[in-house]
């Protein structure tokens, strides 16, 4: 009867080692550090920073406009009126002042 348990034991040994490496595999594939799952947080994570980087890029974009319109080779004379009423504070009298606020990030 002894004889009997071992020979069915080792039958079953076998399938339930593969079945148990599979099942192993299979979780850490979907829930492993390296994992599906952890692939599809990173991706999230990447469109999220690529969109923030779009951002801060579009900004930079406006500011070098800006400053290139400031530089004496390529002296805008609005942007330095602009530029002089804003630093000073100044207005001519007959004028009407819209002021435009701006969003801080």
């Amino acid at each position: 009867m002894i004889e009997e348990l071992r020979h069915r034991f080792r039958r079953v040994l076998g399938p339930l080692l593969g079945l148990s490496l599979l099942a192993y595999f299979a979780y850490h594939t979907v829930e492993g550090e390296r994992g599906v799952l952890a692939w599809m947080r990173l991706q999230t994570q990447i469109a999220e920073v690529d969109a923030r980087l779009a951002k801060v890029e579009d900004e930079r974009d406006r500011l070098e406009r800006r400053v290139r319109l400031l530089r004496p080779d390529h002296l805008d004379p609005d942007m330095l009126e602009e530029r002089a009423r804003v630093g000073l504070d100044m207005v001519h009298p007959d004028e009407v002042v819209v002021v435009e606020e701006t969003k801080a990030p």
